[in-house]
C-alpha cells in the first residue's frame, strides 16, 4: 500500500481544494494493480507555514502563491 506525502502552504488552500488535491494521488496509485500490492493508497496532506515555504530561493507568502496560481 503506497503512502504519498503532499506538503501544502496551510494558509493558501481551503478544505475543498485540499480534498481534491488529496484525491488525485490516491486515485492514481489505487488505479495501478500490482500482483503483490493492495490497491488502496494513502495520501498525507501536511500544512507548511508560509514562513517555511520557498520557491526558487525566494520566500513565498500565501498571497504570492494565490497570485501565482491566478496567473498574475
Amino acid at each position: 500500500m503506497p503512502l504519498i506525502e503532499v506538503k501544502l502552504m496551510e494558509e493558501a488552500f481551503t478544505l475543498p481544494p485540499k480534498n481534491e488535491i488529496g484525491s488525485g494521488p490516491t486515485d492514481a496509485t489505487s488505479s495501478v494493480q500490482l500482483e503483490d500490492m493492495c490497491t488502496l493508497g494513502w495520501t498525507d496532506l501536511e500544512g507548511v507555514t508560509s514562513e517555511d515555504w520557498e520557491l526558487g530561493g525566494l520566500s513565498m507568502t500565501s498571497e504570492a502563491l494565490r497570485a501565482l496560481i491566478a496567473g498574475e
